[in-house]
């Protein structure tokens, strides 16, 4: 890939970062092997070879190169945070009864829900004997403490979705867990192996925070207003599945007597009829919670470039502040 030819943030990373992505990748094949239970591999690799952008082992590479980094672990890093990912979405598919992922049938679809969770945890594993090879208590930490975040996020996630009482905090607690923690970890990991200053440690942690935010609270108002043809869902999946996301949770707290009986209907009590859709449009319109939304993406993509200030003048600082206007940039 050329450079010069790419013009997204995340394809200028992947030229950028292209040999040492390489060295990941192949460290990844390499350690998703089994000798003993062949259907490990099929399974990751199945889920591995079916694309994905690879964002977060990139940010770790990323991380590392700007704060100066001269080394391999940052490589066995990378490949930790990519089995840590995969992991959780051999879970997730099957707590979901996920049928498709990035546009292929899901493992538990082919194979079946015994072999994703135990070739999620295997992966689990896998990820912390990488991490103990970089011999740094300090990743061991971050990396455990992300791992036990998305777990918990997850497990709040199952009860507080349906729950109208749900709020924003929660909703963020929430994102957090399914999603910035990693991202932040990430990041963060990548300054920590290049003895970067405590300072640039916790503004790689507040990049990836911010960066992981806008992402999902992007990604949930596109599920409202996106291109089903580029976001590969239908409009408006999350209100069938009876998700409480930010959008309809800024409509819940605003909502008359008769709107919250309308959404207990649909959202707890998942009875819902033909033409609620539109109604939960409407209300949403009623309220500007689109609008509102938006403005809150682009409010943690503020937060991710202002975190750069305090780190190395450098190219891959330009990619990263790129990366936060482009995650908005669908939006917009």
């Amino acid at each position: 890939m050329n450079i010069s030819t790419v013009s997204k943030p995340h394809e200028q990373l992947a030229a950028t970062l292209a040999g040492e992505m390489a060295a990941v990748n192949e460290l990844i094949q390499t350690r998703m092997a089994s000798e003993h239970a062949p259907r490990i591999p099929e399974v990751t690799a199945h889920l591995v070879s079916a694309g994905g952008k690879r964002l977060r082992p990139m940010l770790t590479l990323a991380a590392a190169r700007l704060c100066g980094y001269q080394g391999e672990h940052h490589l066995r890093l990378a490949a930790t945070v990519e089995f840590i990912h995969t992991a959780t979405l051999l879970h997730d598919d099957v707590v979901d009864e996920s049928a498709q992922r990035r546009g292929r049938p899901t493992a538990n679809l082919l194979w079946d829900n015994k072999s994703s969770v135990l070739v999620g945890d295997y992966l689990f594993s896998r990820s912390f004997q990488l991490m103990v090879e970089t011999g740094s208590l300090q990743v061991l930490d971050i990396l455990a403490n992300a791992s036990a975040t998305i777990a918990e996020g997850e497990v709040l996630q199952m009860t507080a979705a349906t729950d109208l009482k749900t709020d924003e905090s929660i909703y963020l607690q929430v994102v957090r867990g399914k999603t910035a923690a990693l991202f932040s970890a990430a990041t963060q990991v990548g300054g920590v192996i290049a003895d970067a200053s405590d300072e640039q440690v916790q503004a790689l942690y507040d990049y990836g925070d911010a960066l992981g935010i806008a992402f999902q609270i992007a990604d949930d108002l596109l599920d409202y207003q996106g291109d089903s043809k580029a976001t590969g869902k239908n409009v408006g999946d999350d209100f069938r599945e009876r998700k409480l996301t930010l959008p309809v949770i800024k409509a819940v707290a605003q909502a008359t007597a008769d709107e919250r009986a309308f959404w207990e209907r649909t959202i707890e009590k998942g009875r819902q009829e033909e033409g609620d859709l539109e109604h939960a449009m409407a209300l949403m319109a009623k309220y500007g919670t689109l609008d509102a939304t938006r403005d809150d993406a682009n409010g943690w993509a503020a937060k991710a470039k202002a975190a750069l200030d305090a780190l190395p003048d450098h190219e891959i600082r330009t990619m990263l502040r790129d990366l936060a206007d482009y995650v908005v940039s669908r939006l917009n």
